[in-house]
C-alpha cells in the first residue's frame, strides 16, 4: 500500500494498492506530485534565504513565508513517509539493493516524521 501525496475529500490519508514496478497511471502521478512538491519546497527555502541575507522581510512577510513553510513541510514529511513505507524491510532484501541501506533510510525516516514506523500490510 501506498500513501499518496494528496487526501480524500474527507481529509483523511489515501493509499494506493500499488503494482509491484510503480508503472500504474496513479503511480506514476504520484510520482509526479511528489516531485513537483519537493521541487516547490527546494525553490521557497531558496528564496526565503535569499530574502533572509538580503533582509527584505518584513513582520508581516514573515507570517506569509512560515505559513507556505509549514505546507511545504507537510508535503515533504508526507512525501517522506510515503517512500520509507516503501522501503523493504533488510529480511525482505531480495538482493536487489543493500539491506544496511535500506535500515537507514527507514531510520532516517522515523527520525524526520517523529513517528515510529509502521508497515501497513493490508493485503
Amino acid at each position: 500500500m501506498r500513501l499518496l501525496p494528496w487526501q480524500g475529500a474527507d481529509g483523511k490519508p489515501c493509499y494506493l494498492d500499488t503494482d509491484a514496478d510503480g508503472s500504474s497511471f496513479l503511480s506514476r502521478l504520484a510520482d509526479n506530485v511528489e516531485a513537483v512538491q519537493l521541487g516547490l519546497g527546494r525553490d521557497l527555502l531558496a528564496r526565503i534565504r535569499r530574502y533572509e541575507a538580503e533582509q527584505l522581510l518584513s513582520e508581516d512577510d514573515l507570517r506569509v513565508v512560515v505559513t507556505h513553510l509549514c505546507t511545504a513541510l507537510a508535503d515533504v514529511l508526507r512525501v517522506a513517509e510515503s517512500r520509507g513505507a516503501r522501503v523493504p524491510d533488510a529480511d525482505e532484501d531480495e538482493g536487489g539493493g543493500n539491506a544496511d541501506d535500506a535500515v537507514r533510510l527507514r531510520q532516517a525516516v522515523q527520525s524526520i516524521t517523529g513517528r515510529a514506523f509502521v508497515r501497513r500490510d493490508l493485503s
